[in-house]
């Protein structure tokens, strides 16, 4: 209900909508704690299921220690992250009826993450399952981190959520690949299903990083760039050929469980670097918006003061002229009134305001076309994995074959997905494997 001792008028909203602006600034100030503080716990994470990966896979002959250590060093993250939880609790931080629910959703999986670990502790599971249940965990925290990338509202934060989103996506991907590889290296077997999960791994992290490069500031796109040409790249290629290449049934050397998690290890690395200052930025820009914004909320102030205390010339004029008592010869001029020009309206001030939402409203579109693409994809594979009980790796390689052979657009083919019941799929084989 409106406050009745607030008078409705022009200025009281023009000034209630600016202030709006800042409380959003604000509330993704918030949320940028939220997506730091999620990024952390899912690099941890990711390094507790690569150790386990290994400590199964080689039947508790490897990273014993390393394993503990790294539960160690992600219990604190874990405090971390329900303290924040806890914060957006309060209605002023303006998280969304979806935000709380995902948060929920998160909060279930860390509930249960001493259960699990307990499990791996005592090897009463497969490494297969651990790297499942590991996954599965981190899906819901980065679901929670593409819902705050999609509720942005400024085209400049937007930009960067999209970036860290695709790159938390391929750090993810890059992390299951090193724990699915590490599975293969420690237990000293080439298995056909996770070789195929290895690949398609591989393959996701190059789509998410394309993704980054498009949004990322030009400087971060040349770091990532100039660590590709690193000595560990080449070494880490030189192992996914090994792993890649192997016939199914094939001895691997299990020695090289430790350096292939290392290499891995070195690569999603500088992906957190990368991920640490693309954060650092977004924590900036909106400091930077925050104060700009309270600046153009005094200014409107002081001009909606002066316009109140000093109207301009040309209303007096229009008093004037339509004052009966004045002589016909003595009608004043309506255009070019002296002083009119050097002092701003109102109309200019609304005129100013709807120009720059406009503007961001255009500079959005290109984010939010990205986010979208995501969703829809992501409902198609779920259609596919619904309609031909497929995993979502080979749900994802059908809309993939699919778009090649038909020389169309990933996005229009899940386009096509969602609204043909009969679009007709290629089956890939393995469909009945199990996401790792």
């Amino acid at each position: 209900m409106p406050d009745p001792a607030v008078p409705l008028s022009v200025s009281t909203l023009v000034l209630r909508a600016k202030q709006l602006e800042i409380d959003a600034v604000r509330h993704l100030a918030s949320r940028a704690e939220l997506v730091d503080v999620i990024g952390q716990l899912i690099q941890a994470l990711q390094r507790e299921r690569g150790a386990s990966s290994i400590f199964l896979a080689s039947q508790g002959q490897r990273f014993t220690d390393v394993r503990r250590t790294l539960v160690d060093e992600a219990r604190p993250v874990e405090t971390r992250v329900r303290d924040v939880f806890a914060v957006h609790l309060d209605p002023a931080q303006g998280a969304t009826a979806k935000a709380l629910s995902l948060m929920a959703w998160a909060l279930l999986g860390l509930d249960a993450l001493e259960a699990l670990r307990t499990q791996i502790e005592r090897q009463a599971l497969t490494a297969h399952d651990s790297v499942a249940a590991y996954s599965h965990l981190i899906a819901g925290l980065i679901e929670l981190v593409f819902h705050v990338a999609d509720a942005a509202v400024l085209p400049s934060v937007s930009r960067l959520l999209v970036a860290i989103l695709h790159l938390v996506q391929a750090q993810e991907a890059a992390g299951q690949e090193r724990a699915v590889g590490a599975l293969l290296y420690a237990s000293g077997l080439c298995d056909e299903a996770h070789q195929q999960r290895v690949i398609h791994l591989i393959d996701a992290q190059e789509r998410s990083l394309q993704v980054f490069a498009e949004f990322a500031e030009p400087a971060l796109r040349a770091r990532w760039e100039q660590q590709q040409l690193g000595p560990g790249v080449a070494k880490l290629e030189r192992l996914r050929r090994t792993l890649c290449a192997a016939k199914a049934g094939a001895t691997l050397d299990s020695n090289l469980s430790d350096t292939w998690f290392d290499v891995c290890t070195d690569r999603i690395n500088e992906l957190w670097q990368l991920q640490v200052a693309l954060v650092k930025r977004l924590r900036e820009d909106c400091e930077t918006r925050i104060v700009e914004a309270q600046q153009d909320l005094q200014d409107s102030r002081g001009l909606l003061k002066r316009l109140r205390d000093n109207p301009p010339a040309r209303t007096h004029a229009v008093d004037r002229f339509f004052d009966i008592a004045t002589m016909p010869g003595a009608v004043p001029e309506l255009v070019g009134t002296p002083g009119a020009a050097e002092s701003p309206s109102l109309l200019d001030l609304l005129q100013a305001q709807s120009a720059r939402m406009a503007g961001m409203e255009a500079e959005l579109d290109a984010a939010r076309r990205a986010l979208n693409e995501r969703k829809v994809i992501e409902r198609a594979k779920g259609v596919l994995m619904a309609r031909l009980g497929m995993n979502e790796e080979a749900a994802f390689r059908a809309l993939q074959k699919t778009s090649m052979d038909q020389n169309r657009r990933l996005l229009d083919v899940a386009e096509a997905t969602l609204s043909l019941p009969d679009f007709a799929f290629p089956q890939p084989a393995g469909r009945g494997d199990k996401p790792a």
